[in-house]
């Protein structure tokens, strides 16, 4: 298992509050993607090469939006129930461990936009979604089987957008030479050079 890490995770107030747990990761999320969406002269400078499979720019925002409750959701059961002191010593532990891995997870989450448009770091942003994967995993089969079963399947959509994602991103920065200023327009990225970061809501 994983190590509490009380400075690496979120307070027990959030994981307690229903509202403040499926609202967090919607409020951060919206905002990553609306801060590092193109404005509209820049809008049209968009040329990258997409990957086979990929949907339109318009799926990702609701999808997204979806997933961050769902997770937040999940959370909340896992951590609220988990810890209560009616459980085992090994249920509130793993409750606990988890609660730092997803806080740690919801960081890498709303760090790949930045990654991949802002700083112009694809490869990186793949290995960001990568990690982003093989946590989740983890963290899905730790609730799951160690503190409650429904937030372990609550997790699985995730997972597997996670892995479509991975694909997505690594795709794309692989036909795009692994450089994106030419097709992001002036300044390469940042609330400029976003292309479709606002429709895209991280590949």
């Amino acid at each position: 298992m994983t190590t509490y890490i009380p400075s690496l995770t979120l307070p027990d107030a959030v994981f307690n509050s229903l509202p403040a747990s499926v609202l967090l990761p919607v409020a951060l999320g919206t905002a990553v993607g609306f801060s590092t969406r193109p404005d509209s002269s820049h809008r049209e400078s968009l040329t990258l090469k997409q990957p086979p499979f990929r949907p339109p720019a318009s799926v990702f925002p609701p999808v997204w939006t979806a997933l961050y409750g769902i997770m937040g959701y999940a959370a909340h059961r896992a951590v609220h129930l988990g810890t209560s002191a009616l459980n085992t010593t090994e249920t509130i532990s793993a409750a606990r461990h988890g609660a730092t891995l997803y806080t740690i997870q919801l960081g890498l989450n709303l760090a790949w936009m930045p990654l991949f448009y802002g700083l112009n770091r694809p490869a990186l942003a793949t290995a960001d979604a990568a990690a982003l994967l093989g946590l989740n995993a983890y963290l899905a089969w730790l609730w799951g089987s160690w503190v409650d079963g429904a937030a372990g399947w609550l997790l699985a959509p995730y997972v597997a957008w996670l892995g479509f994602a991975t694909y997505l991103s690594a795709a794309t920065g692989h036909l795009n030479g692994w450089d994106l200023s030419p097709m992001l327009g002036p300044g390469g990225g940042g609330a400029g050079g976003g292309g479709e970061a606002e429709g895209k809501k991280k590949a």
